[in-house]
């Protein structure tokens, strides 16, 4: 069996990536104006940050008539998946438990929240 492919984004690429994934397909106009191109973002950043993640196989396009039409090539599990197993290996050198730690004591969690994380445990014993 083959590796599972890593994915190492940036922020505009994983907002890009975000767009696509909510809408399907989008021209560069959309794109742009979905990440915040109100917010000073260059049009021209958005168009050669595409054309970078098409390069990698991260999104395809096709045209219509002079506008190209972008999608994304890759699916939101591949790539939280390899994000948060990146996180996982370079920062807790893949301790799941010392990363669940981490995680509850630096951040605000809710009864739901806990009595949610209990029950998929108790799921992932009864597979075990």
């Amino acid at each position: 069996m083959s590796k599972p492919r890593s994915y190492r984004l940036g922020d505009l690429q994983l907002r890009i990536l975000k767009v696509l994934w909510d809408q399907q397909v989008a021209s560069v106009a959309e794109v742009h104006q979905a990440v915040g191109g109100d917010a000073g973002l260059a049009y021209t950043t958005v168009a050669t940050m595409l054309r970078k993640m098409e390069a990698r196989g991260l999104v395809k396009h096709h045209s219509e008539g002079r506008r190209y039409i972008y999608r994304a090539a890759v699916e939101p599990d591949a790539v939280s998946r390899s994000m948060v197993s990146d996180v996982l290996e370079r920062l807790f050198e893949g301790s799941l438990s010392d990363m669940m730690s981490h995680l509850l004591a630096t951040r605000e969690v809710s009864r739901e929240e806990l009595r949610r994380l209990e029950r998929l445990i108790a799921e992932r014993k009864k597979q075990s």
